[in-house]
């Protein structure tokens, strides 16, 4: 593996005090350190994945470091996100994160962008650095950032985690497969649950992010065989690790290209997904959602004291039931209204025969779960099983705006 960056930065007496444990190693030695220094790496992303892969870059001796991200830390982030801490809830992440770093490594540069990654700003955004590192936890912004890095010759080192399971490659189309090669295409909205609807092991991203760092450094070096043309799978239940490897497509419509033919899309339309989560779900923009009806907490708490004849449907999984919920509700899984309209559609079942029995069509109803986007899919099912669309309406925020807004002693998760 030929070294990423072949410039050095001279060390002062106090780096090489500071390093001495890399230097000893022939692998490194003072000129490799003198390549980390002089290295740069962009971080898409503080969260989960962010945080231990800056943590152990800055650490190392990465001499410049950009940041991307435009959330604040928020008290549900500190369960996997070690970066920040108690004290910064509230704060800008960039900042928090920054403050962090330099307290564990004042000689190095740290870049903050407090913006959200978009096609406009990401070929600017990535130009300086030498090494992407993705950290993201939606499609859009995956692609986004593959494609930039095509683009631009960079490489991807890209990590991903959901619940017990992390994946781990680099996809660098210089010398392997880039992201397209392996996913083409998104998988269908709502397929695949994002960590805030399906949770995360918190000790999981420190797994992966620290090989995100590693291979980072395994790049600037020179050393090692990086994760090119393979893709780690990692089951944390099992405690398994296993590799499989990524072929370049010769006809990936991204790096199958010449780099300067590569142009970035519309990635939330590609991908028919929002790119940038928020608590609160909105139906606006939304294609698949057009027509749809909303009502907000308030004006849904005021007709159930008024006694209107509704119903209210609860689509979380029922271990968030335990956590909280609204009196009075009907509550079925997204996935069990999923199943049954499917079997309804293929003909293999009446509608009787599913849990469709249990959601009346002659009342109006009234649908939510965390924060809007699996009651919206839900009303879509019930609109493909023959529910009349203009009795079913969308709760905006969820049970999250109810905690908000309507009963603050519900516990927020």
């Amino acid at each position: 593996m030929q070294a990423l960056i072949e410039r050095q930065a001279e060390l002062s007496h106090e780096e090489i005090s500071r390093y001495s444990r890399h230097i000893i190693m022939p692998e490194v030695g003072i000129e490799g350190q003198r390549k980390l220094k002089a290295a740069s790496v962009l971080l898409i992303g503080t969260g989960g994945l962010g945080s231990p892969t800056a943590l152990y870059l800055a650490a190392a001796g990465i001499g410049r470091m950009g940041l991307v991200d435009y959330d604040v830390v928020d008290e549900s982030n500190l369960q996997r996100q070690v970066i920040h801490g108690t004290s910064t809830v509230g704060v800008r992440k960039v900042d928090s994160a920054e403050k962090r770093l330099l307290d564990l490594n004042p000689d190095i540069q740290i870049d903050k962008h407090n913006v959200p990654l978009t096609s406009e700003n990401a070929l600017e955004l990535f130009a300086p650095y030498d090494v992407i590192i993705d950290g993201t936890d939606n499609f859009p912004t995956r692609y986004l950032v593959n494609d930039a890095c095509v683009k631009l010759g960079k490489p991807n080192v890209y990590g991903s985690i959901f619940r017990f399971e992390g994946q781990l490659s680099v996809f660098y189309a210089e010398e392997g497969p880039c992201y397209r090669c392996m996913f083409p295409e998104p998988p269908p909205p709502g397929l695949v649950p994002s960590c805030a609807e399906g949770g995360v092991l918190g000790i999981l991203p420190g797994t992966i992010g620290t090989m995100q760092a590693t291979e980072a450094i395994k790049l600037i070096l020179g050393i090692g065989e990086p994760m090119i043309g393979r893709m780690l799978l990692y089951d944390a239940l099992n405690m398994e690790f296993n590799t499989i490897k990524v072929r370049k497509d010769p006809h990936c419509p991204v790096c199958g290209v010449p780099a300067d033919e590569v142009e970035l899309i519309d990635y939330e339309q590609f991908c028919g997904m929002p790119a940038h989560d928020h608590s609160s779900f909105s139906l606006a923009d939304e294609e698949e959602y057009e027509g749809m009806q909303e009502i907000s907490v308030s004006d849904l708490k005021a007709r159930i004291d008024a006694g209107d004849d509704i119903v209210v449907l609860d689509v979380r999984d029922p271990h968030e039931w335990e956590i909280a919920a609204i009196d009075g509700t009907l509550r079925i899984p997204k996935g069990d209204i999923q199943a049954a309209k499917n079997a309804v559609i293929a003909g293999r079942k009446l509608p009787e025969e599913t849990v469709l029995a249990q959601i009346p069509r002659d009342k109006t109803l009234m649908v939510h779960c965390r924060s809007g986007k699996r009651s919206a899919d839900s009303i879509n099912f019930l609109r493909e099983a023959g529910y009349d669309p203009n009795k079913m309406y969308n709760v905006l925020g969820g049970i999250l705006a109810w905690a908000d807004e309507i009963d603050p002693s519900l516990p927020k998760y």
